[in-house]
């Protein structure tokens, strides 16, 4: 259970307009980074929050640390060093992220909101979006691989290819011919397009036709 402390809850119950957000990533080998969207830096448990970065929360669904939800932070990121080389290599995959409500007026007065992990970094030029899952959405990850003629593969992860900047509006159906025809990626469709199914099962000998041992779909 999240506990708020009683002089913060008094103070959002009062109706005051001075409250931000703050987001702590914390990175293998570059230590802790902190944003804020208020426009002045704030220091969270020892970390400075830079301001003036645009960084915006999103839209969150369920509670980030308590069930398998999704969240979204999004801003410019114009911290030393070359970070756009870094999240191309996927070093930010997988970093920790808090979530934090602050009082600006008086930062002591704080409550996290979640803990979670970046599970997908989206770039436009120099500004970021970081999508950010709870620690429980590891429990719906399927561990090894389903044999299906669906694919498997999330649209623009690792194991499709696909650069989804290049396709916008676009979904799939998970389909070999949506694959194909639709996104030019069959070499890397992650299903099994062939796999016998029910209409194999109950399907009769041919009377006539080709029967040379070669695939029934071409």
């Amino acid at each position: 259970m999240r506990e708020v402390p009683e002089a913060l809850a008094t103070r959002i119950e009062s109706g005051v307009a001075t409250m931000c957000h703050a987001w702590i990533v914390t990175l293998a080998d570059r230590g802790r980074l902190g944003f804020t969207d208020h426009d002045e830096a704030l220091e969270i448990e020892g970390v400075g929050c830079r301001a003036s970065c645009g960084w915006t929360a999103g839209a969150a669904h369920q509670e980030l640390g308590l069930e398998a939800g999704q969240a979204a932070a999004s801003g410019v990121l114009d911290v030393e060093g070359p970070v756009e080389a870094e999240i191309r290599a996927g070093r930010w995959d997988g970093a920790q992220v808090e979530i934090w409500r602050v009082d600006w007026q008086l930062p002591d007065l704080r409550v996290r909101l979640g803990v979670g992990l970046v599970s997908r970094v989206v770039t436009a030029g120099e500004r970021i979006t970081l999508e950010i899952e709870g620690p429980m959405a590891r429990l719906d990850r399927v561990v090894g691989r389903t044999f299906s003629r669906l694919c498997d593969a999330v649209l623009g992860d690792g194991r499709c290819g696909v650069d989804v900047e290049a396709f916008p509006g676009l979904a799939c159906d998970k389909r070999f011919a949506t694959c194909g025809r639709v996104f030019g990626n069959a070499a890397n469709f992650r299903g099994f397009p062939d796999m016998p199914g029910d209409d194999f099962v109950f399907a009769r000998p041919g009377t006539g036709g080709r029967h040379d041992g070669g695939s029934r779909r071409s």
